[in-house]
């Protein structure tokens, strides 16, 4: 029986199977985990932290893909897949889907509408997804 990340795979669908590599993933790992830190620093403009959290959240769970020997064909299946490449739940992809839209409004339609509360429950998240990716060994 197939695993839920290998029925996304296929033509035309979201996933495809790819060899983890442990330089990407680890190069993936760390920019995330600078990128968090960076958001958290409350002299950055909330955009900047927003941004850095964003993109963040983003490359530390497109780590947890390549692990599991998975490439993207598009950002938001990163976040979809928690479930089943960190076994988190709701209380972080919900954030981070909402997150996820709200990027795509300020990119594409320079509607970046943040505040406090939504940037401290992106970096939340995050840490939340880095602290589950580190618990599993990248190679």
């Amino acid at each position: 029986m197939a695993s839920p990340l290998e029925n996304l795979c296929g033509q035309g669908k979201p996933l495809r199977s790819e060899p983890a590599d442990g330089n990407e993933t680890q190069g993936l790992i760390r920019t995330g985990v600078a990128r968090l830190t960076d958001a958290s620093n409350p002299d950055l403009a909330l955009e900047s932290r927003f941004d850095l959290a964003y993109n963040a959240a983003h490359a530390l769970c497109l780590a947890a893909l390549r692990v599991k020997g998975f490439r993207a064909a598009n950002r938001y299946i990163v976040f979809q897949a928690l479930p089943h490449t960190l076994g988190l739940g709701p209380e972080v992809w919900r954030v981070l889907d909402k997150c996820h839209n709200t990027r795509n409004l300020g990119e594409y339609e320079g509607l970046l509408d943040v505040d406090e509360r939504l940037v401290k429950d992106l970096i939340d998240a995050t840490r939340k997804v880095a602290d589950a990716l580190q618990l599993r060994d990248p190679k």
